[in-house]
């Protein structure tokens, strides 16, 4: 019987801290992406429509006919689930849409970068190019162009 009650008592505690832990951590998913480019890209912002003709590869050359160099996040997580989110796609469709553009001759899907802090130094150092991260990783060696929040974090700064 005793035995039992250390158990549920055991029990109880890890629970409680389950439960105090998930208070204290900071949310582990993205509340706002940023859209960054190289310094060199002619635009200040870009809206919804414009990202989505640069990712889905309609559109390929800034203003100034320089080549749009579009990178994306090899893995899946919430910065880039934010992202195509935003633009109304999934990254496994978009996947999809670059294949069919690879396998028409239409393009080339995006260069694909590791880490955010890889998406930065890439972008920071190819003239033309444009690329995502989340809002927490932005630095002075890259233009952003765009901040895209969560539905979660519109809603907070409504109330």
């Amino acid at each position: 019987m005793t035995r039992l009650r250390w158990t549920g008592r055991i029990l109880a505690a890890g629970l409680g801290l389950g439960i105090l832990l998930a208070l204290l951590v900071p949310r582990a998913f993205a509340d706002s992406v940023a859209v960054i480019a190289n310094k060199s890209v002619p635009v200040d912002a870009v809206d919804k429509m414009q990202l989505l003709d640069i990712y889905s590869g309609d559109l390929r050359n800034w203003s100034n006919g320089r080549p749009i160099v579009v990178h994306d996040l090899k893995i899946n997580n919430e910065t880039k689930e934010l992202f195509y989110r935003h633009l109304g796609k999934t990254p496994s469709r978009m996947k999809s849409l670059w294949l069919k553009k690879l396998l028409s001759g239409e393009g080339a899907p995006p260069e694909a970068v590791e880490t955010e802090h890889e998406m930065i130094e890439r972008v920071a150092k190819t003239p033309g190019a444009i690329g995502f991260i989340s809002v927490d990783s932005i630095n002075d060696t890259v233009k952003t162009l765009a901040i895209i929040e969560s539905d979660e974090k519109k809603k907070t700064a409504e109330r």
